[in-house]
């Protein structure tokens, strides 16, 4: 019996010990945590986006008790939102502009040009590694849906040529796009931003325009029609200078042959200018036999069924 009277003692003993240690341990390691912080995160959207520079909800939080970041600064929050943690906390809104994706292409598959049918993983990430995807245009989207994939905030929707296209009141400029993209075709960037170039392919005249219609083709017109400095020509391609960009106007757009370069109209969406050609094409660019290696256009000649290559 005095064996376990003894046990027990110690057992106690030891457990109040621990119970002081870690009390101790508690007194002196305690980080305190302000009870705002949970407050204002229940007043966000709770996206996780990103697009504040925080990497989550939380930690924008955190800085929005601390002073670090004004509210407005998440630009996914609604005004009445912004407003709201604003007056909880006691502080200035602020004001952020808010940004979105855009794509440097305009080339679907009624406009550009596929030089070889791609047959494998339905995916831009794994046609790019082969042989660049069929593609004509080296520089463009391959239309496998990748973006559409990757977006979780449903803002990037595939259209019926082929294209993504970004639904800006849903964007949140998380950039899970722009990582996603083999082509790097998605860039964020302020809605401000209303001047924007649909291209990147660094060809010029008609050796652009064989393989898609809607190709910049450095003719220089919208550097020569926008002021100083605000639109240049740079390796075959134009290049607007955004620094810049209270110059812009939609002036700059209208000769440009292709359209290639547009006005980003605040309602109406994208707009080309005066002297685009027009383009009714409703159906996919065929692979045409020139487009073909001899062997396959030479069996086409002699009546053989013709057969596609695929990359």
């Amino acid at each position: 019996m005095t064996e376990y009277i003894i046990a027990g003692s110690v057992m106690a003993g030891m457990g109040a010990l621990l119970a002081a240690v870690l009390a101790i341990a508690f007194k002196k390691l305690y980080v305190y945590e302000d009870p705002r912080i949970d407050q204002v995160e229940s007043m966000l959207p709770l996206a996780n986006c990103g697009a504040c520079g925080s990497p989550g909800c939380r930690a924008f939080a955190e800085k929005a008790v601390s002073g670090e970041i004004a509210p407005g600064k998440c630009t996914v929050s609604t005004p009445e939102g912004v407003a709201a943690i604003a007056s909880f906390l006691g502080v200035d809104a602020g004001s952020e502009e808010r940004r979105v994706a855009r794509l440097a292409c305009a080339g679907g598959a009624h406009v550009a040009r596929d030089r070889a049918r791609y047959a494998g993983l339905g995916s831009c990430r794994a046609a790019a590694l082969v042989a660049g995807g069929g593609k004509g245009c080296s520089w463009g989207c391959l239309g496998l849906s990748d973006c559409e994939r990757v977006c979780d905030f449903d803002a990037i929707h595939m259209n019926e040529y082929g294209l993504p296209v970004v639904d800006e009141a849903k964007c949140t400029a998380c950039g899970d796009c722009v990582d996603v993209c083999p082509k790097k075709l998605f860039s964020i960037h302020v809605v401000s931003h209303r001047l924007w170039v649909a291209c990147k392919n660094l060809l010029n005249g008609d050796i652009a325009e064989d393989d898609c219609e809607v190709a910049c083709t450095a003719c220089g017109r919208c550097a020569a029609d926008a002021p100083a400095g605000l639109v240049k020509i740079v390796n075959n391609l134009a290049v607007v200078d955004y620094s810049k960009n209270q110059l812009a106007k939609i002036d700059v757009i209208q000769r440009c042959p292709t359209g290639a370069i547009i006005w980003i109209d605040e309602k109406s969406g994208p707009v080309k200018g005066l002297e685009a050609k027009k383009i009714t094409r409703k159906s996919p660019l065929p692979v045409v036999e020139a487009d073909l290696p001899v062997y396959v256009a030479a069996a086409a000649a002699q009546g053989a069924p013709r057969r596609i290559p695929r990359v």
